[in-house]
């Protein structure tokens, strides 16, 4: 079966960013799509040592989990990235991830070319834009395909569960996971 797996990059236990991959995993599910959502919350990712090992190995040198996540990155044919913005910017573990799973496709088969997906970025009050720009460039330089929505891929929200109450950008997520999934179908087939 198709597969799309998406990544939240938020430390917390019940976060927001994790509610709305939840969502968008939702949509994605509804066109018999398979999801699977991982969680970074327990992991400590270090950032690329570009020891270029990774070329040889075929894998990252660094033993820290990530190598499993690459090996369903490289099985699946959509990849979405969630995070929240932290002083404006995307959360250092889910770009430190990034980094590192661009550089093992880029040194190995470019398994990354031709997928479909990408970022979402959940903030208290701003630096989404800035977010979804900054891991919109590890989408872009990998060859991948980003659909749009009727927003930008971003959701408002600080307490636990508030990002619900941010309707336009939840129906903005449910969007894209809907045109992820028809583009996976189109594509793909």
């Amino acid at each position: 079966m198709r597969k799309v797996l998406l990544i939240c990059g938020s430390p917390r236990k019940e976060s927001n960013t994790m509610k709305v991959l939840e969502e968008c995993a939702s949509e994605i599910e509804k066109n018999n799509l398979e999801t699977e959502i991982i969680s970074l919350r327990k992991m400590n990712i270090d950032s690329c040592h570009a020891c270029l090992s990774c070329a040889k190995l075929k894998k990252c040198i660094l033993e820290d989990g990530l190598n499993e996540i690459i090996d369903k990155v490289r099985e699946s044919e959509g990849f979405i990235v969630g995070t929240p913005v932290y002083f404006g910017t995307a959360r250092g573990a889910i770009m430190a991830a990034l980094q590192r799973i661009g550089m093992v496709s880029r040194s190995t088969n470019n398994f990354l070319s031709w997928k479909i997906g990408g970022p979402v970025a959940v903030a208290r009050r701003g630096g989404h834009t800035a977010t979804i720009q900054e891991m919109l460039m590890f989408f872009f330089i990998n060859d991948m395909i980003v659909p749009g929505s009727t927003y930008w891929n971003m959701v408002f929200g600080g307490a636990p569960g508030e990002v619900l109450e941010d309707e336009e950008g939840i129906d903005t997520i449910r969007r894209f996971g809907n045109n992820v999934a028809s583009l996976i179908k189109i594509l793909k087939d």
